[in-house]
């Protein structure tokens, strides 16, 4: 999110605000759960413009061991006054008052007898944010709930009240009273705050908030059962948001790059076998390859979102913005951010490359997602013949690879496409022992099916 650069709007100069908050640590059987003083003072650190993804001027305001909540209320009030761009973060234990069931943020000296008292009632950061007229607000949040208000934290399902307001984006995890103790990395940062400042850090075009959020949690190491906010199937449900947030984005192209042109009488094609191949890891949601890898990644990108040109180089990890362009039915725009990442990491790394059999990997899985397996089912036996340039037949990542290859061409309804692929599929398959000998059996089977056609319509009628 951002704004074009530094000036004035209505005779008023635009100016951002960024506000800290640390509230109460979290601490279990003498472990600390969150250190908000830490998490703060390490996102103190971040310059303002980075963190509002802006080039306004903006002011920066740290609160730690506040115990007063009206101090608190000021200073929210002041940051959701501010006519630009505003970020908020809060890190700390979410607690409940046991009476009225609300939510409070506790502050320090919080106990469980004074939460109405010592504590920042939640409703009061949201109405604080409601009241804004101008400006777009980012809220994060790094949170452990208490035994009182993890039962809350269940029956909401979500930060309440932050997901109907008007120009707010609101990311986060809230973790459980059961998290083990030291969630964090060297100096008690907490890995979800430590993704954050580690990927604006690094990556030379900022991210939007959306794939800050995504890197994030998917490289924390988050325990089971940690609510995060918004998830990845609330994500791919409100795939308009994923698309629309950052300033960098285009206007939406044509998503036409791997549909391919339809037969005008086709042909059905059967699956001649009694067991179904399973999505293989490497193919489905949760395992895909496009999942943010926490390490850096070999190749140079910029220009992250734009359709780029021949000569055009793609800086940083662009996993994350693939993969929001896919789920957002941009496919046009992924295969060509695909394409532009690949061609730097051929360049230099090689054509059989481990980085180049990877962006294969992730143009596959793409290819996937779009619909079009023929290509899918091609990307993936690029990668198997590339991985066993260097790997032994039993790799776990070449068996992933031929599974991906396999289940994508058992998706093909073209009997000319698969006809075509089928060969050298089944040629890949026999040279991969640990591949289940069911899977082999049923691409044989197929492909023995597509060479008679009577039999395929007999088997289909």
């Amino acid at each position: 999110m951002g704004f074009g650069g530094v000036g004035v709007a209505d005779g008023v100069e635009r100016r951002g605000h960024v506000l800290l908050l640390a509230g109460d640590a979290a601490v279990r059987r003498g472990g600390v759960l969150v250190a908000p003083g830490v998490n703060v003072a390490a996102l103190a650190m971040v310059p303002t413009g980075v963190l509002l993804g802006c080039g306004v001027p903006a002011d920066m305001v740290c609160l730690e061991g506040v115990r007063d909540p009206n101090t608190v209320l000021t200073r929210l009030r002041v940051a959701a006054g501010a006519v630009g761009p505003l970020f908020v973060y809060v890190s700390g234990r979410l607690t409940a008052d046991r009476r009225g069931r609300r939510l409070y943020v506790a502050l320090a000296g919080t106990t469980a007898g004074s939460v109405r008292y010592t504590s920042l009632p939640w409703e009061w950061l949201v109405g604080e944010l409601r009241s804004r007229s101008t400006g777009l607000a980012t809220v994060v949040v790094d949170l452990v709930a208490d035994r009182a208000a993890w039962p809350l934290v269940g029956e909401y399902g979500t930060l309440p009240g932050l997901a109907g307001l008007s120009g707010v984006e609101a990311f986060g995890v809230v973790r459980g009273p059961g998290t083990p103790a030291g969630d964090g990395v060297a100096g008690g940062v907490s890995n979800y705050t430590r993704q954050w400042i580690d990927q604006l850090g690094r990556a030379p075009v900022r991210p939007s908030n959306v794939e800050l959020h995504v890197l994030a949690a998917g490289s924390a190491g988050l325990a089971p059962g940690t609510l995060v906010v918004p998830s990845a199937r609330e994500l791919e449900m409100r795939s308009g948001a994923v698309t629309g947030h950052s300033h960098h984005d285009p206007a939406p192209a044509p998503a036409a790059v791997f549909v391919p042109d339809p037969d005008p009488d086709p042909e059905p094609v059967p699956v001649p076998a009694p067991v179904p191949v399973p999505v293989p890891a490497s193919v489905s949601g949760a395992g895909s390859v496009l999942a943010p890898d926490p390490g850096p990644v070999p190749g140079s990108v910029s220009g992250l979102g734009t359709e780029p040109g021949p000569e055009s180089a793609v800086v940083g990890d662009p996993r994350a913005r693939l993969h929001a362009l896919a789920v957002g039915g941009r496919h046009g725009e992924a295969d060509a951010l695909a394409r532009a990442w690949e061609r730097g990491v051929v360049e230099r790394w090689g054509k059989v490359s481990v980085e180049a059999t990877q962006c294969a990997e992730i143009r596959a899985d793409l290819a996937r997602m779009a619909g079009d397996f023929v290509s899918a089912a091609q990307l993936w036996m690029k990668a198997v013949r590339a991985r066993l340039e260097w790997q032994g037949v039993d790799a776990a990542e070449v068996r992933d690879a031929g599974a991906g290859a396999l289940y994508c061409w058992t998706q093909v309804r073209d009997r000319a496409a698969a006809l075509e692929a089928g060969p050298e599929l089944v040629g890949l398959l026999r040279a991969l022992p640990l591949l289940d000998p069911e899977h082999l059996r049923l691409a044989e089977l197929r492909l023995e099916a597509l060479r008679t056609p009577d039999r395929s319509r007999s088997l289909h009628p």
